[in-house]
């Protein structure tokens, strides 16, 4: 599957949950970050975004700009730290307890060159996926003449639907080009963008999640949902 960076946003003022450290917060006896961030062991780089007390070794820690900025302002902050040669990252929120390996074994299977078998699963993964109720390219493809458009990133759906755009795989080219067209939309500035501007125009490829286990796109954002995830990973 090649390699990958990752880089894992923290920074969210966590509002519905009263202003606390949201990713701190235990799940199963340990934090969602540090949960997310072993999901992606075998990234390289590994960046997170936001406060780094006790973040494991190794790990580049880096701030949005202005601090509180919203998630694509942090995502110009992660990429900022990738190295040069890097294709591909992993963009993750950091409240994602459930995220495993194998789901980020998922995504990048499903961002391989269209010659190459994109919807097999990898080994430990979810089972292969048909494409006939699979992932779905949301975005607009070549001409009838012409190839199907190079995917751009792949990410989740959750069981509605809804696009889990936190939880997915991107090429980190057009990111960056995704990235410069929003700042000069808005004036140079990235506080407060929201992340479907970042992606508007963008070839995603929708992935449902049909392995064992809770779905890995679950994010926190009510003490309810906590307790929900706790039960999960018992």
């Amino acid at each position: 599957m090649g390699t990958y960076a990752a880089v894992v946003l923290a920074g969210g003022a966590a509002r519905r949950m009263g202003g606390v450290d949201k990713p701190a917060l235990p799940v199963g006896g340990r934090s969602m970050r540090d949960r997310v961030l072993a999901a992606v062991g075998d990234a390289a780089p590994r960046v997170l975004v936001g406060p780094g007390d006790g973040v494991a070794e190794g790990v580049r820690v880096t701030r949005e700009d202005p601090p509180g900025g919203g998630p694509v302002a942090a995502t110009a902050a992660g990429l900022a730290l990738l190295d040069p040669e890097t294709t591909l990252v992993a963009l993750l929120a950091a409240d994602l307890p459930l995220l495993t390996r194998a789901a980020i074994g998922d995504l990048l299977t499903h961002l391989a060159p269209a010659d190459r078998p994109a919807l097999a699963a990898p080994s430990g993964s979810s089972s292969p996926v048909d494409p006939g109720d699979g992932p779905s390219l949301a975005s607009p493809q070549a001409g009838p003449a012409g190839p199907e458009r190079q995917v751009d990133g792949v990410c989740f759906v959750d069981a509605d639907g809804r696009r889990q755009s936190l939880c997915g795989v991107w090429r980190v080219a057009a990111l960056r080009t995704g990235l410069a067209r929003l700042a000069a939309e808005r004036g140079g500035s990235l506080d407060g963008a929201p992340v479907r501007g970042l992606l508007a125009g963008l070839a995603v490829r929708e992935v449902p999640w049909a392995g064992d286990g809770p779905p890995p796109w679950f994010d926190c954002d009510t003490d309810e949902d906590v307790r929900r995830a706790e039960e999960w990973v018992r």
